[in-house]
């Protein structure tokens, strides 16, 4: 049996994987020419300059049409699609939010952003919001049920739009981690009644801060167009609305994407498919190798295996202890293993558990609930128990098989010295 790094043995490889930034490890030639030519022509501004590129209208325009929507607006962060989702919504003070117990804290931050307050639900074994716990934490102040795919891994949506139709309560897709995934056929981000992107550094597409609300609403669309300018609605013809009744205008913020970030969105954009395509096969060449040499191994359920993109391989150990063992050996042998959020629900962040935030009287929490919100470390057990002792090993577009391959002997390797998996 091969000694294990981590006890002073030859490492696996010799050198680390690929860094777990899916688009930025693709940027190449084509994103440079295009912000260039953006640069160039003096003309950074989306809506005017001496020489547009049309590079954030031609990102929409890709976007609408590769998802199947009907319409894409580009904004500034994925933190600011979720916020001018919520806005196009009409959520704000004296409403409440369902959010799922394991994602990023923005998520639940943006919810208060919009001065609405977040109330949290369990997950299931997909590590992604349970559709059969909504109903404990609905109450009549829940104006919307955000759903995140954590990692690369369908949401199951069915039953969650179902549930949202007959509370008449909307359902927003936080995309941020997933950008690709599918469910039954359609690309997640298209099915609720709005999706949000994120183009993070480390997401699966790029410009190192950027973002972008899809709908098929064109009542939502008008309002996210209006609440990301400043409440301006320009370029009424491209979005076919006609009126220029400005009665319900009402104030907005400033989430417009540049050109610059346009420019190398638009090329991050054309090579999603081989992003995904990369990553999914890798990911499920190293699945069904596992699968074989240990049997017992245990990956996190997926409620569409053909729509997931395979960007992460999530595996479930008995306990947490275990999960923190294989991450320390799988690491000293140069393969990247780790436990998403530092274990814990989103909720445990301080500032969300003590329901903290820079406004007096710490606004929009002080508002009087009949069912006045509270967040408690167990309230949602399942979420404590799975997050702890799942470990993610990211699955980079640019692996080749000899890195899949290394990918896999370690993790036998350290599954035979460890027995992890028993």
């Amino acid at each position: 049996m091969s000694k294990l790094a981590i006890d002073g043995g030859a490492p696996v490889r010799g050198a680390p994987l690929p860094p777990n930034y899916p688009g930025a490890v693709v940027y190449g030639k084509e994103e440079a020419d295009f912000a260039s030519k953006v640069i160039y022509s003096q003309s950074p501004f989306r809506y005017y300059g001496p020489n547009l590129q049309g590079a954030v209208e031609a990102l929409e325009n890709a976007m609408t049409s590769d998802l199947g929507a009907a319409y894409a607006l580009a904004v500034t962060s994925g933190t600011a699609a979720l916020i001018v989702a919520m806005k196009a919504l009409g959520i704000g003070y004296g409403d409440k939010v369902i959010v799922p117990a394991n994602t990023f804290l923005a998520t639940p931050g943006a919810v208060v952003c919009c001065n609405a307050v977040p109330v949290y639900c369990d997950v299931d074994d997909s590590l992604n919001i349970d559709p059969t716990d909504l109903e404990r934490v609905y109450d009549e102040d829940v104006k919307a049920i955000i759903v995140v795919p954590i990692l690369g891994n369908p949401v199951d949506m069915d039953p969650i739009v179902a549930f949202a139709k007959s509370k008449h309560i909307a359902v927003i897709e936080d995309m941020a981690q997933s950008c690709g995934v599918r469910y039954k056929g359609r690309y997640a981000g298209t099915i609720g009644d709005i999706g949000t992107f994120s183009f993070q550094m480390n997401k699966i597409v790029t410009s190192g801060e950027g973002g972008a609300v899809v709908t098929n609403d064109k009542k939502l669309l008008e309002r996210a167009i209006r609440y990301h300018d400043q409440g301006i609605l320009r370029h009424r013809d491209r979005y076919g609305i006609d009126s220029p009744d400005e009665t319900f205008a009402f104030s907005g913020q400033n989430y417009r994407m540049s050109e610059i970030s346009g420019a190398v969105m638009l090329e991050q954009w054309k090579k999603l498919p081989d992003i995904v395509g990369t990553m999914k096969r890798h990911h499920d060449r190293i699945a069904a190798a596992l699968r074989s040499e240990i049997p017992e191994i245990r990956f996190r359920s997926c409620p569409d295996p053909e729509g997931a993109i395979g960007s992460n391989l999530g595996i479930v150990f008995a306990t947490s202890e275990a999960a923190a063992l294989f991450n320390k050996a799988l690491n000293a042998e140069n393969v990247q293993s780790y436990v998403l959020y530092g274990g814990k629900p989103v909720y445990m962040n301080p500032s969300l558990f003590h329901m903290r935030t820079a406004e007096k009287d710490n606004f929009p929490y002080n508002y009087p609930f009949k069912r006045p919100v509270t967040v408690t470390a167990n309230m949602c057990p399942r979420a404590v128990d799975l997050i702890p002792r799942t470990a993610y090993i990211p699955i980079s577009p640019i692996l080749t098989d000899r890195d899949a391959s290394d990918i896999i002997e370690a993790v036998v390797k350290v599954h035979r010295a460890l027995r992890v998996f028993a």
